[in-house]
């Protein structure tokens, strides 16, 4: 019986069998949640693909080490990744981001500022093709060792790269078209279960992923999409469309090129100057078709922030255009001709820069009106102040000088730029009026009334003098006077409140003083309102006005003094009356005073 019993807890203890037994554990990656999460605080929020390559790289060491799965300290022996050496959840955590390392090298080069060149493109399409290779490990190795959600996402992350591997070569576009189409279904189905981050993740990838499907489509000529609705394509953002946008960034360059062949002359104020540069052709047209976004029929329906983009890219094609026009300029030679041309193309660009720069700060003051009438109702949002917006005056101001100055610096000045001068003039005064309006406000936040209801005042006379200047222009001005008008009442109905508040205040002073002279006593003995906490039965509040700055009554401090009690002193009167008794018998006496003159001097 004994040994029955041994045996059988040798049995219980054999590795052996319990291995042959036991069933190896499914991985479990939620991959898209964790490509997301690394993307987006690693660099991709901003389009860095550099910093995110560099992430992976450090991550991919920090992997490596930890696993002991190093490739050599002196000569390099590489270290493949099978499915029998994937005992860890990591090991695949390394095949994914050597993929994801791949894609972003790629993406780097992508985005250069002048487009990748010949070698540089073939380098890109090899390191797309390094990571599908790695893609397709890292799904073929999530089938047989990853649970079914991690192998399905596996798939999809394969198709993708696919992919954008053939979309970036230009070819087989039925082939791209299909692997895109797969790596959607997958995410619309994942997209129905899990918690709802993932949920929105998917759904957020599958719309990231139909542009390319829709190009797609377009290329092989089974869509009828126009370049417009593909440029609306364009403004979703993401790192899934980076390479979409790039390629349409591509394709509307070629179109430009093309498009700019019959552009020969440059429109502005009544000139016509010829433009030969092609570089030159092509930098204004692109500007001239995001002009069209922002003065479009639509251009209401676009947010602020969107605008403000496209002004950006407005300034950058209009700046590229003035290098190109003095790089010109500088190889021009004699020729006064084409030197006069040259400037007067340089004056018209630059005065079309100063016009859309003046059109971007009023749109920075819309947005800051729109949060300084607006109560401070959530915590995290900044709120205007009155200062901010004389900045954003001042630098109007600035810009309308500067373009005034610009165009009346010609000799013969055209109808078109007289008008125009006098229309920077108009300008000017309504801004000065606006401008001391928001300098008034700030004035009134700090409590200063008199000096708010000057400025209130001054401001009004601008407007009105702006106003009488408007109603002799030519032309439909109905919107700007109506504008005008309204501002110049706001002008006056604030001038009447701060006249209110300055008399309400001055009276309030008077009371003070009063009551202040009531409290003082003929015995010299000065009688101070009381603290909150000596009259806490009485309401009334002891903090006072929030635009006088004085601190408030609620307790003394420092404390005063109080007196408290102590030890008693304790003096000793008895010492003086005491006789004490004589002890000169216990003294010792001097030998020197008994001796004669000769022991004195020999001692």
């Amino acid at each position: 019986m004994g040994k029955d019993n041994q045996l059988s807890a040798m049995e219980v203890d054999d590795p052996k069998s319990t291995n042959s037994d036991q069933i190896a554990p499914k991985f479990s990656i939620n991959v898209l949640q964790l490509l997301k999460s690394a993307q987006m605080q690693h660099g991709l929020r901003h389009g860095d693909y550099t910093r995110y390559r560099r992430y992976c790289t450090a991550r991919l060491r920090r992997l490596y080490k930890s696993l002991k799965f190093t490739h050599g300290r002196g000569k390099y022996a590489k270290r493949t990744i099978t499915e029998a050496n994937v005992t860890e959840v990591r090991f695949l955590h390394v095949i994914l981001y050597s993929a994801e390392r791949a894609w972003s090298h790629a993406m780097e080069k992508r985005q250069l500022p002048n487009g990748p060149n010949a070698s540089q493109r073939i380098y890109l399409i090899g390191r797309l093709r390094k990571a599908v290779k790695w893609a397709s490990l890292f799904s073929q190795l999530c089938a047989t060792k990853a649970d079914s959600r991690t192998s399905l996402e596996a798939e999809a992350y394969e198709s993708y790269m696919k992919g954008s591997l053939l979309f970036e070569q230009d070819q087989n576009w039925d082939v791209a078209l299909k692997h895109f189409k797969s790596a959607r279904a997958v995410y619309e189905e994942l997209g129905k279960y899990g918690d709802l981050d993932n949920q929105v993740l998917c759904r957020e990838r599958v719309e990231e992923l139909e542009p390319s499907i829709r190009y797609c489509l377009h290329k092989i000529g089974q869509s009828n999409l126009q370049a417009s609705e593909l440029l609306n394509i364009g403004d979703m953002e993401g790192p899934a469309l980076d390479l979409f946008k790039a390629k349409l960034e591509a394709a509307m360059s070629e179109a430009r090129s093309q498009q700019a062949a019959s552009m020969t002359e440059f429109h502005w104020l009544g000139h016509r100057f010829p433009i030969s540069n092609a570089k030159t052709r092509v930098a204004i047209l692109k500007a001239q078709e995001l002009e069209k976004d922002i003065h479009g029929p639509l251009a209401e329906n676009i947010s602020a922030d969107k605008r403000l983009v496209i002004f950006d890219k407005i300034f950058s094609a209009y700046h590229d255009a003035r290098g190109f026009i003095r790089a010109d300029l500088a190889t021009a030679g004699s020729a006064e001709s084409v030197k006069d041309d040259l400037n007067g193309l340089d004056k018209a660009v630059s005065a079309v820069l100063g016009e859309r720069t003046i059109e971007r700060n009023l749109l920075l003051v819309k947005v800051a009106k729109s949060k300084l009438a607006k109560r401070n109702d959530d915590k995290n949002e900044k709120v205007t102040k009155p200062e901010e917006l004389v900045r954003l005056y001042d630098l109007l101001l600035q810009n309308t000088s500067d373009l005034s100055d610009l165009v009346s610096s010609g000799r013969d000045q055209k109808p078109e730029e007289v008008s125009f001068a006098e229309e920077c003039s108009f300008k000017t005064l309504a801004f000065r009026a606006e401008r001391c309006f928001y300098v008034a406000k700030s004035y009134s936040v700090a409590g200063k009334r008199a000096e708010a209801y000057a400025l209130y005042c001054r401001a009004r006379s601008l407007a009105e003098d702006a106003l009488k200047k408007l109603q002799t222009l030519d032309g439909n001005n109905k919107t700007m006077i109506k504008e005008l008008e309204v501002f110049s009442n706001e002008c006056r109905s604030n001038s009447c409140i701060e006249h209110a508040l300055g008399i309400m205040e001055e009276k309030k002073t008077q009371e003070n003083i009063s009551e202040g002279i009531s409290n003082i006593s003929l015995t010299g003995a000065e009688r101070l309102e009381k603290f909150l906490l000596e009259k806490l039965d009485v309401y009334e509040s002891a903090v006072g006005d929030s635009n006088v700055k004085s601190a408030p009554r609620i307790a003394p401090f420092p404390p005063a003094f109080q007196a408290i009690a102590r030890n008693p002193i304790v003096l000793d009167l008895a010492y003086n009356t005491i006789e004490f008794p004589s002890i000169e018998n216990r003294m010792k006496k001097d030998k020197r005073a008994k001796g004669g003159f000769i022991s004195r001097i020999f001692g």
